[in-house]
């Protein structure tokens, strides 16, 4: 199972690891989509830039992660294209990856809290 909905994600939470994939002005909220009526990233997301993470190998990441083997990671982008990259890299690199494939599009759309 690569995929996971909001439900899902709101649930487990307090479980997972969050990957941001999108660019740093993305993330943080200084410039975004105009079809998401909120910017920012989902609260305790870590950022995590696709184009960054394509480069590296698994011990970088997990190095720059910090994660124990076995860890579930979740990422999420826009609208779900960028962390669908990302999901299979981190598979093939052996982490236990999902993808949030609403990502940001969905997350924003809803009254869940975020962080700029």
């Amino acid at each position: 199972m690569t995929d996971i909905d909001l439900t899902e994600l709101t649930e487990r939470r307090d479980e997972l690891v969050v990957l941001d994939v999108r660019a740093l002005w993305e993330f943080d909220g200084s410039y975004g989509n105009d079809c998401c009526r909120r910017q920012g990233h989902i609260p305790g997301a870590i950022h995590f830039d696709v184009q960054e993470l394509l480069t590296m190998g698994e011990v970088e990441v997990r190095e720059r992660l910090g994660l124990p083997e076995g860890t579930e990671v979740v990422a999420y982008c826009h609208s779900g294209s960028r962390s669908q990259m990302a999901t299979q890299a981190l598979r093939a690199l052996g982490f236990n990856a999902r993808n949030y494939r609403g990502s940001w599009h969905e997350y924003a759309a809803s009254d869940l809290p975020l962080e700029i």
